[in-house]
Formats: C-alpha cells, structure tokens, sequence
C-alpha cells in the first residue's frame, strides 16, 4: 500500500475498528476449529438436555461454556465451527467474483468493440436476475448441494458490479499516454495489461471485494435460514439461526450468539472497505 493510503488509513478510526472486527472474525474461523473443545456433530441428550427437552444453559454442565443446542450438541464447538463455514463459504464466493469480475471487466474495457458489447450484455442479463431466486432455485435442483456448489453458485452471481467498475477504469487508463506509449514501442498485450492496467484497477477491485465478504456472509447466512445453505449436521451462523428458533422463547441466547458474530463480521467488512476506499481513492 502507498505511504500516503496507508497514512490515511491510520487515521480514519471507523476502518480501525472494521479492520479489528474482522481480524477477530477471520482468526476465530481459521483456528476455531482447532481450539473447539467437543465435537460440533456429538449429540449429548442425557447430559445437555433437561426432562423437560430443553437445553442446558452456560455454565450449567461443566465444560459446556455457552451451554447446550436444541439437540443436546456444544454451542461453542458449534459456534467456532460454524465461523469457519460461513467464512469460507464467503471468502471462496468472492474469490471466484473477483477473479470473473476483473477478467471480463478488463477484457471488455481494453478491447472494446463487440467484446465489449457481449460482455456488458452479460453482465445487464446477470443483472436481471433476482439473486436469491435464482440461487434458490438451483439449489432445489441440484440433487445433493454441498459446499462448493454453494460458494461456485454465490461467486458466479455476484461478479457483475466489479466487472461495469473494472471495465470504466480501464477505459480511462488505456487512453493514458504511456499506456499508448508502451503500445507504439511495440508492447505486447498482457505486459501491458499487466504492468500498466492492472496495478490502476486493484485499488477499487480490493474496495469491491471487501464489501462482497460482507454480502456473501449474509446471503450464506439467509440461505441458510431458509434451509439451502450448508448441509446439515455441519453448522454454519445462518442454519444456526434456524436451528435457534425453534427455542426462542425459551432459549434465546441460541439466535443471539451466531446473530451476533454475522452481525460482527458484515460490520467489520463494511467498515473496512469504506476505510479502504477512502484511503486509496481520497
């Protein structure tokens, strides 16, 4: 990052706070699982539920912090577990909408003409499509979604708005005049794609992809709600929340928990992107 971003980054106190939300997020994922102290997936009915079906609460069975799910199985093993679900889920989805976003984005900006026009009539068919529909609907077709389909499906719906962002920015570059410099000394196309537009583009495609985490989390986190997300019995925030609500009145601290950590980390994203725009394109 330049001196002068990073400077100005520093500075900007809501992005601090992004930038520690999701570091806290993003470690609880990543080593979580490692740390969990039961099994996510154990069902423990005789010692974590009552006569009565409802589960313990925190501290009430030693070893069990946050207490008991509906079913008798560790909420904090569940918890970290389900963190590094959710967070994967939304890292991999964006990765795929980066990677698609800046390659049509860049292509279409720099060649223009009918690749630009088929690119950008993709993207306006892409657009029209309602999100939540259309991935629901594959969903139900698909005989046994998994993970990946999950994440391949969120990535290939959500590349639209970096590639209309990257394909302006590249227009404007490619006019510049050691763009056209390097074009006249005989350059070929991807040392100049590579050495003089992309390092433009980067800054508002980091931007963009900060706030796809973001989105992502709570697309994985409704999606699951509804019951297409991840396959149970692995967890993640969102089935979390449907599992919860079965208890709400009885036990409410079991939508509160992964509400929170969504809640937590979409902030944090949010937070940081913002602070990322304003310090790289002040």
């Amino acid at each position: 990052m330049d001196p002068r971003a990073w400077r100005r980054f520093r500075k900007n106190k809501g992005a601090l706070v992004g930038a520690i939300l999701v570091a806290l997020v993003t470690a609880m994922a990543l080593v979580g699982p490692f740390v969990a102290p039961h099994d996510p997936n154990e069902q423990r009915r005789e010692l974590l539920l009552r006569d009565d079906g409802t589960p313990v609460a925190p501290g009430e069975v030693e070893g069990y912090t946050l207490g008991a799910d509906t079913v008798g199985r560790d909420e904090l093993s569940r918890l970290l577990h389900g963190g590094m679900i959710s967070m994967q889920v939304a890292f991999m989805a964006t990765l795929i909408a980066v990677v698609l976003g800046l390659g049509v984005g860049v292509t279409s900006g720099y060649f223009g003409g009918l690749t630009d026009s088929i690119a950008m009539r993709t993207v306006d068919i892409v657009l029209s499509i309602p999100f939540l529909l259309i991935a629901v609907t594959i969903l139900q077709v698909v005989e046994e979604p998994s993970l990946t389909s999950l994440y391949v499906l969120l990535g290939f719906l959500s590349w639209t708005t970096l590639a209309r962002i990257t394909r302006a920015k590249v227009m404007q570059v490619r006019e510049l005049e050691y763009v056209q410099a390097a074009r006249a000394l005989g350059a070929g196309v991807p040392r100049i794609l590579l050495r003089h537009v992309l390092p433009n583009v980067i800054g508002p495609a980091i931007v963009i992809a900060t706030t796809l985490v973001a989105q992502m989390i709570l697309v994985e986190s409704a999606m699951s709600y509804l019951g297409l997300g991840v396959p149970p019995p692995d967890a993640s925030w969102g089935s979390m929340l449907r599992e919860g609500e079965e208890m709400l009145a009885l036990a409410p601290r079991l939508m509160l928990y992964p509400s929170t950590l969504i809640v937590m980390a979409v902030f944090g994203f949010n937070l940081l992107g913002e602070g990322l725009r304003d310090a790289l394109d002040p």
